[in-house]
């Protein structure tokens, strides 16, 4: 399961020279998609989930790159990762060796950092050097592209910030749709730690809340009632029990500020875990 650092082909100069000027906008538009991570085994289990995200990636076109909002990255104000060549961040503790093992060597590309910062415009986003691919990433995108052959990129979350900020923020980013680049919002619609049922842990399991909730933001999704998944809060008296902070949420609310009208919703992974939490994961168009 151990996936070798080092050379991948091309020199990495000679992949970044290659990709630029190459984010033209098209006709063509990129889906987005919401993934719930899950636990970081399934950065190296051959499971539902996991099949799941390799099958995604036959399905849709290689993007050009890839810029992740994952539930890891809180920052106080809004940064992008703007390193040629990112670190595989272990950002979890008490698992198998082979999980730390892992490094995922996607190259940066530092031209469509600040370009992705310059489309922002709400506020000024910092280029980051110092941070790379966390598990709300690499566990994801290394089962969707395991040759490490597309550039990735993060997106902080400015943890200071309410649902409605990050909802506007993330429509500064459409173009990007029109580039080739695979937008992701990585977390969990209903993620609570504190009431995991481990006697249950490796079970697709929910408590009666937890169904509740998955039901309740499903069917907003597909109404489109944004105004509603911003203002969870308010949704039912379980949300808070759902959503008891919001890290693991506003990944969806990037993904939701950036669909479009015409974009068609599909549910995939949509199962309970462990009592407390879901995987339901959503691709727009």
């Amino acid at each position: 399961m151990h996936l070798m650092g080092g050379t991948i082909g091309l020199s990495s100069t000679g992949i970044l020279h290659s990709l630029v000027n190459s984010f033209a906008e098209t006709d063509a538009i990129m889906p987005v998609l919401f993934v719930g991570h899950g636990s970081p085994m399934n950065g190296i289990e051959d499971n539902e989930f996991s099949q799941y995200w390799k099958k995604l990636a036959t399905e849709i076109e290689k993007p050009k790159a890839i810029l992740c909002v994952s539930a890891h990255w809180l920052t106080k104000g809004t940064f992008v990762t703007a390193m040629e060549k990112p670190q595989t961040i272990h950002d979890f503790g008490g698992f198998p060796q082979a999980l730390f093992d892992v490094e995922y060597p996607a190259l940066g590309d530092p031209k469509l950092a600040e370009e992705t910062s310059k489309l922002i415009t709400s506020t000024t986003v910092g280029l980051d050097h110092d941070w790379g691919m966390d598990h709300g990433t690499w566990t994801i995108v290394r089962h969707m592209y395991p040759n490490a052959d597309i550039p990735v990129l993060q997106l902080s979350i400015d943890y200071n910030q309410n649902a409605q900020y990050h909802y506007d923020l993330s429509k500064q980013l459409s173009s990007l749709r029109k580039k080739g680049v695979l937008i992701i919002g990585s977390g969990n619609m209903v993620h609570n730690l504190g009431m995991v049922a481990w006697n249950k842990i490796t079970e697709n399991y929910g408590f009666d809340w937890t169904l509740e909730m998955n039901e309740i933001f499903k069917n907003k999704i597909e109404d489109n009632d944004h105004t509603a998944l911003i203002q969870y809060e308010k949704l039912s008296t379980s949300s808070l029990l759902a959503i008891p902070t919001p890290d693991h949420y506003y990944p969806l609310i990037y993904s939701l500020g950036l669909k479009e009208e015409k974009d068609t919703i599909t549910f995939f992974n949509d199962k309970p875990m462990a009592g407390s939490l879901t995987m339901t994961s959503v691709r727009f168009g």
